[in-house]
């Protein structure tokens, strides 16, 4: 990323993002409540993948045709999302929105400084270093200091 458009469209589409998992977690725990929690990932995956399905007939298929190229493991991206909705259906009723946000906040700051360090799943390699380290420790300090 090299021009200041670039840049800010990829923030306001990452904060973005995070709003949409801010407001998921406690909507499929609110589910989650009324229908279980194999229920409420069941409800809510059905509908990601209606939802899934009318943006690919929008588009007219992407590149759909490919998908016998992605390598076998990245599949179970899927079964991650179930974990993830299984994970937030415990614990967002237990300790609340902020703390299962900081939970997973922290998790995958975590996780992302691994694989980013790695160039695992296809990043481009960014080595860990101090200026990062202490960025990521300011974000978990952050996150722990919001459950307080």
């Amino acid at each position: 990323m090299k021009n200041l458009p670039e840049i800010i469209l990829v923030v306001v589409i990452g904060l973005l993002g995070g709003a949409m998992v801010g407001l998921q977690g406690p909507m499929s725990g609110a589910i989650s409540q009324r229908v279980g929690a194999v229920g409420s990932s069941f409800i809510i995956h059905v509908v990601g993948a209606i939802a899934s399905g009318i943006a690919l007939v929008v588009v007219g298929g992407g590149s759909l045709r490919e998908w016998s190229s992605i390598p076998r493991p990245y599949l179970f991206a899927g079964v991650f999302g179930l974990i993830l909705y299984l994970t937030l259906s415990y614990t967002l009723p237990r300790v609340g929105a902020v703390t299962a946000a900081a939970l997973l906040i922290a998790a995958q700051l975590v996780v992302g400084l691994i694989v980013d360090h790695m160039g695992w799943l296809g990043v481009n390699p960014t080595p860990v270093n101090p200026v990062r380290l202490l960025g990521v420790g300011l974000l978990l300090v952050g996150a722990y200091l919001t459950t307080r």
